[in-house]
């Protein structure tokens, strides 16, 4: 492995405020967009005709953007070189019928998303925010930043046993946050939503909406070598993507068309039409080629010759519970990112797509470590194999190792980010 490269703060910084303006899937891809823009790419709309012009383009649906750079002299067998990242992370969701209350206090009730570390949320200033649809059929970001919610853990006198025997929770008695007193009414949410927004009562006819900790991402430790911060799984693959991307467009040599695909719902299995097990990459991946002239026989061509980077946050050796991990395989924090092996293809990870993610590191001097799951402990999934499997490419799983994982508050190295994006530049470049 070559020495790491320099460790740039700046891009960390940048980073925390990524994380903290995207509370949601909509905010995120809407922030990722914002910054493509800055950089030179296009919006396409889905239902228009796309031209065969060269540059930078994305689509955006939902909490899900796909974006890739057309560099001159692309030919429409060209492959692709892809960053997979996710948007969504687990989290508590609010309910259609959001309203409700016990013992005289207002309550939100909310559903669990995903595999989340229920006790993280307890005793937790919370925010709410993410998308509203009105009844002409626009959208609205939401974002409450400020402390509405909380979800009251019961204190240790009337659970005497919690220390000895473990917190068990129950996900539907115990995980509803208040936010008010009183009895509930139907419609109070929305309506104070609609109140804080500017927007008349009663215009809003659906909504997507979670809570997040209104904490901000902060360094951490003596010598502040560590970030701790919400959604890092897996917004800190989707900033290194965008910042990625950024990068290497405009680039004159370039014989591959750099793409970033940051999808939504991996989480809950990534089966919607915004997530990787759903038709969007493969049908914007298709209709590049065909603006560009191409036929079915140049799209086969263009695939074959594809390879894909899924970039999601991996399990950094936890220095309490050092047997749940492989005993040959430690990645530790600022060590740089990791390569994600499992041979019962939870991970897409093969010896040439190994070699293909150490050409890349070594190219950027950045150092890298393999993760391996114990074998004795089930393995979690990315969209990695999705991808595979649904496009037929080549995929090869990485990220960033850290702790807490799928906690409302999770912990990386604060030099890994910028060793991850280096990584993919030098990826996306070739």
């Amino acid at each position: 492995m070559s020495s790491p490269a320099r460790f740039d703060r700046g891009h960390t910084d940048d980073l925390m405020t990524f994380l903290t303006a995207s509370p949601s899937p909509y905010h995120a891809v809407a922030n990722a967009a914002e910054r493509l823009e800055k950089a030179g790419f296009r919006q396409l709309s889905e239902t228009d005709a796309w031209d065969s012009g060269t540059g930078g383009k994305f689509v955006l649906r939902g909490g899900a953007l796909i974006a890739w750079y057309v560099p001159e002299g692309a030919a429409a067998h060209t492959p692709f070189r892809i960053v997979g990242a996710h948007t969504d992370s687990p989290n508590l969701r609010v309910k259609p019928l959001p309203d409700m209350g016990s013992q005289g206090w207002r309550q939100i009730a909310v559903e669990i998303y995903g595999g989340t570390l229920l006790n993280t949320w307890l005793d937790r200033d919370l925010g709410l925010a993410g998308r509203l649809t009105l009844r002409d059929g626009t959208e609205r970001l939401v974002n409450i930043d400020r402390a509405l919610l909380r979800v009251p853990q019961l204190a240790v006198h009337l659970d005497r046993s919690v220390n000895s025997d473990g917190l068990k929770l129950d996900k539907q008695r115990h995980m509803q946050p208040i936010w008010g007193l009183g009895d509930p009414h139907e419609g109070d949410l929305i309506a104070f939503l609609e109140e804080e927004e500017g927007l008349e009562h009663g215009s809003v006819a659906g909504w997507d909406l979670m809570v997040h900790s209104i904490e901000p991402p902060s360094y951490l430790g003596r010598d502040r070598e560590l970030v701790a911060g919400p959604r890092m799984d897996n917004l800190l693959s989707v900033h290194a993507g965008v910042a990625a991307l950024a990068a290497v467009s405009g680039a004159a040599k370039l014989d591959h068309i750099p793409v970033l695909a940051a999808f939504d719902h991996e989480e809950n299995g990534s089966q919607s039409d915004t997530g990787a097990d759903g038709p969007l990459l493969g049908n914007v991946l298709e209709r590049s080629v065909f603006a560009r002239g191409g036929s079915y026989e140049d799209r086969a061509r263009a695939f074959a010759g594809t390879i894909c980077l899924s970039s999601d946050t991996g399990h950094a050796v936890h220095p309490n519970y050092g047997e749940r991990h492989d005993p040959t395989h430690h990645p530790r924090a600022n060590a740089g990112p990791i390569l994600k092996v499992n041979v019962n293809q939870r991970y897409a990870t093969d010896g040439s797509g190994r070699a293909v993610f150490a050409a890349a590191c070594e190219r950027a001097g950045v150092p890298w470590q393999t993760f391996v799951s114990n074998n004795a402990m089930p393995c979690g999934t990315t969209i990695g194999p999705i991808t595979a499997a649904r496009h037929g490419i080549q995929t090869v799983d990485i990220g960033v190792a850290i702790l807490s994982m799928h906690s409302a508050r999770e912990l990386c190295g604060a030099d890994d980010p910028y060793l991850l994006a280096n990584a993919l530049v030098a990826f996306l470049e070739g």
